[in-house]
């Protein structure tokens, strides 16, 4: 047999294991819409601008950028930015959660895998279990972790140095992050909900990298009922593809893009069915408030932490509902979108 490559066929036209190219060599990986660089990405100009300076300041003294903390609701890019940071640095960038690391070891595991310079992302930081966080303070302030061997009087500690890394945390809560981890982050960001303008941009983009036509008409549209997330965004952006590809002429206009949210049951306001129950539940059953979150809750047959992570950012946001000392309150533009009269008392 020739010294070649070796090629297998079942039969005479079509090789499993050939020198040609074939179509499954040539598929592009699953497209992503997020953007890579900080020049790509839009919204949240402090926070950017902030980056910026830390990153190139780094690159000039050639160190590892600071820890970053990133807090506000899911969806606004905190995990979009962990990649960035990795690519602006051009280093390798290790992704996982608070609840994935469970034990010790996990983390250690992780951390003395990392090289010079590479970006740990830790998602919902603020759920990493206690004892787990005793092991990230010296890790993030010295770059070094503590090993104890046996047990006892033949008790030994062995101090183990790290690469020097950047950790970069995400958390929709960053109050229930404790103070010795908080205080150990250099770089300290709150994302905010984006405004209409922001949305529209990164709508035409994300229109543009899956191929399909949209007005600024519907672009507008589009933003509106987004919640101010870029995640919702892009999320309805492909729900109302689908409609028009199948019910229109495959152009998203402002009516496609109503027509198919109203299907999704997603209203003018951005509204969703859970958020109309939630503020109909305020309203119709409780008198509109004050009522606490828990009776909210019971009632919905919904988990709390939904209702405070998922619902009453955006309703806050808007003020749709108040917070009081007393509990949650419907406000005047709550009835006025529900087209009924507050309670004359």
């Amino acid at each position: 047999m020739p010294n070649d490559i070796l090629t297998y066929s079942s039969d005479d036209s079509h090789g499993i294991v050939s020198g040609a190219s074939l179509p499954v060599d040539e598929e592009h990986e699953i497209l992503s819409l997020r953007p890579d660089r900080l020049p790509d990405y839009v919204g949240q100009a402090d926070a950017v601008e902030t980056l910026k300076i830390a990153i190139e300041a780094a690159k000039k003294r050639n160190e590892p950028l600071d820890h970053v903390l990133f807090h506000g609701p899911p969806g606004l890019g905190k995990t979009t930015l962990a990649h960035i940071i990795a690519n602006e640095m051009g280093k390798n960038l290790t992704v996982t959660s608070g609840p994935a690391l469970e034990k010790g070891g996990d983390l250690i595991g992780i951390l003395t895998h990392l090289e010079e310079g590479d970006v740990l992302f830790v998602d919902e930081i603020h759920r990493i279990p206690r004892t787990v966080e005793e092991f990230l303070y010296p890790a993030m302030e010295d770059f070094a972790v503590d090993f104890v061997f046996d047990k006892g009087v033949h008790a030994r500690s062995h101090r183990y140095r790290l690469k020097q890394f950047t950790l970069v945390g995400a958390t929709t809560r960053v109050g229930l992050l404790s103070a010795p981890l908080r205080d150990r982050f250099g770089i300290f960001r709150s994302l905010d909900f984006y405004n209409e303008n922001d949305l529209v941009k990164i709508s035409k983009r994300s229109a543009l990298l899956l191929d399909v036509s949209m007005d600024t008409e519907g672009a507008e549209e589009l933003a509106k009922r987004s919640r101010g997330t870029p995640r919702i965004v892009n999320r309805l952006l492909k729900r109302v593809r689908d409609y028009a590809q199948v019910r229109a002429d495959g152009v998203i206009t402002k009516k496609n893009v109503a027509s198919a949210l109203s299907l999704e049951g997603v209203d003018e306001k951005g509204l969703t069915n859970l958020d109309r129950r939630y503020l109909k539940t305020v309203i119709e059953f409780y008198n509109g408030g004050p009522v606490g979150i828990e009776a909210i809750a019971a009632t919905l047959q919904e988990e709390t932490d939904t209702l405070v992570d998922v619902v009453e950012p955006y309703l806050l946001k808007i003020g749709l509902i108040t917070r009081t000392s007393s509990g949650r309150k419907a406000s005047k533009h709550a009835y006025k979108h529900f087209s009924t009269l507050p309670p004359t008392h």
